[in-house]
């Protein structure tokens, strides 16, 4: 009987584990983007005073919706943090640009929340990307950011192992 057994289950696996059974689906096919939820006014602001300052290449302005030791983690960029480094990092970046946030999800309890949701640049209503805003709440009551994680839709580029590290499109910088 366990011989039968072992006949059975063998095959099966081998069946389900094999390429055929595994088949590989483009994200975009895997699921349609996520419904944007309302957030509260409060946490809204905050993607609101992102979008203007962004879109009026106002390095200090973003800088300024982040807590002093707040850190930005762009895609193929090393970490930075504070305020003085985080102006430093965003400038040049937006400037006429035309950046729209979404909200796909988010939660506060106390002093601490986040925001998780899309990005896109225009008039079009596909995100070129995603993140996630950790938030702590200041002394007056105002949400700024912790961290500021995203990275973009596009499918990795190929390198060939010669080739020199670039700066890849992305990572919320417009370019």
């Amino acid at each position: 009987m366990r011989a039968l057994v072992l006949a059975l289950i063998f095959p099966w696996l081998a069946l389900t584990a094999s390429p055929l059974a595994a088949q590989v689906t483009p994200a975009t096919e895997m699921q349609a983007e996520l419904p944007d939820v309302p957030l509260p006014a409060e946490l809204d602001r905050v993607l609101r005073d992102y979008e203007r300052a962004w879109n009026a290449g106002d390095a200090a302005g973003l800088a300024a919706l982040f807590a002093e030791d707040g850190v930005i983690l762009q895609s193929n960029q090393p970490p930075v943090r504070g305020r003085a480094a985080i102006e430093a990092a965003y400038a040049g970046q937006g400037q006429g640009g035309s950046l729209r946030l979404r909200a796909f999800a988010f939660a506060v309890s106390g002093t601490v929340g986040y925001v998780i949701g899309g990005y896109g640049f225009g008039g079009g209503r596909r995100d070129a990307g995603k993140f996630t805003l950790a938030l702590q709440r200041a002394a007056d009551g105002r949400w700024m950011i912790f961290s500021d994680m995203d990275n973009t839709n596009a499918a990795p580029q190929a390198r060939k192992p010669m080739d020199a590290p670039t700066h890849t499109i992305g990572s919320m910088r417009g370019t």
